[in-house]
């Protein structure tokens, strides 16, 4: 699939003015959720609304992917989409780019039920998939850059500073806790 759009322009551009700026560089993205029913939740994006849940097995009602679901595809997406940028800032054709994952979790560690299990992924294996004429050398070059500078991967792979505070609605929901 050939894409009619080439981001050169645009992320030449966009480098050029944020090396003249630092400054400028600070984007901030925000996630709200709340609880429909169950542990089926809503997730608001900027404009978009998505429901996420968990399959039966685990209590949800399969109205939607799980978070961790949406960890993969967050990742896979934005290999995509960051190959996609720095193919055609290289001028490296690039037809088709497309990204399976697999991310293996045990259960024990959500659960509680074992010592010293993460509850999240112990490992994530993919296979990114492009269709392109260019040679080895330049697809070479090409992934090394995009693992790079993939966002998504880069939050995957080293630690994240994240502060979460406990906000109560009634002090009645205070008294329970």
């Amino acid at each position: 699939m050939t894409s009619p759009t080439t981001f050169k322009p645009l992320f030449d551009q966009t480098q050029a003015a944020l090396r003249g700026d630092p400054d400028a560089a600070a984007a901030v993205f925000s996630a709200q959720s709340r609880g429909v029913a169950g542990l089926h939740r809503k997730a608001r994006l900027r404009n978009f609304e998505l429901d996420v849940d968990e399959p039966p097995a685990l209590g949800g009602e399969d109205r939607g992917p799980n978070p961790v679901e949406l960890i993969l595809a967050a990742l896979a997406t934005c290999q995509e989409i960051t190959y996609r940028l720095y193919a055609d800032s290289l001028g490296i054709p690039l037809d088709d780019v497309s990204v399976t994952l697999v991310g293996r979790l045990d259960l024990r560690g959500l659960f509680n039920a074992g010592e010293d299990i993460r509850p999240g992924f112990q490992e994530i294996t993919g296979t990114v998939s492009i269709g392109s004429s260019a040679g080895p050398e330049a697809l070479a070059k090409l992934k090394s850059l995009v693992d790079a500078h993939c966002p998504v991967l880069d939050l995957l792979r080293h630690p994240t500073p994240v502060s979460l505070s406990l906000a109560t609605t009634s002090e009645k929901s205070v008294a329970a806790a």
